[in-house]
C-alpha cells in the first residue's frame, strides 16, 4: 500500500476537550506516525504519516473527534514526510 503524509487543520470548538490525546489515541490504535498540537487561533494541527487506508481513517475520524468536540470544518494538504516516531502530541505552536 502506498505512504502518503497529510496535514490537517482542524477547526470548531477543538481546545480544551482533550482532542489532542484523543488523536494520540486514534492515531495510535490506527498504527499511523505523526504528531498534533494546538495553534493560537483556537485549531488544532496535525501531519498524519502512514498507509493511505489508515491516514484516510483517521482523517475521516478527526471529523467528529472526541464527543465534547465540535469540529467546523478541516483543511487537508499534502505535506513532506517528517522523521517522526509513533504519533506524539507537541507543545501549542
Amino acid at each position: 500500500m502506498p505512504v502518503i503524509t497529510r496535514h490537517l487543520a482542524i477547526h470548531g470548538r477543538v481546545q480544551g476537550v482533550c482532542y489532542r490525546d484523543w488523536a494520540v489515541r486514534t492515531a495510535t490504535l490506527l498504527g499511523i506516525s505523526g504528531w498534533v498540537r494546538n495553534r493560537p487561533d483556537g485549531s488544532v494541527e496535525a501531519l498524519a504519516m502512514g498507509e493511505a487506508e489508515a491516514v484516510e481513517a483517521f482523517i475521516a475520524r478527526c471529523r467528529g473527534g472526541p464527543s465534547s468536540a465540535r469540529v467546523d470544518g478541516i483543511a487537508i494538504s499534502e505535506a513532506a514526510p517528517e522523521p517522526v516516531q509513533g504519533f506524539e502530541r507537541r507543545p501549542t505552536g
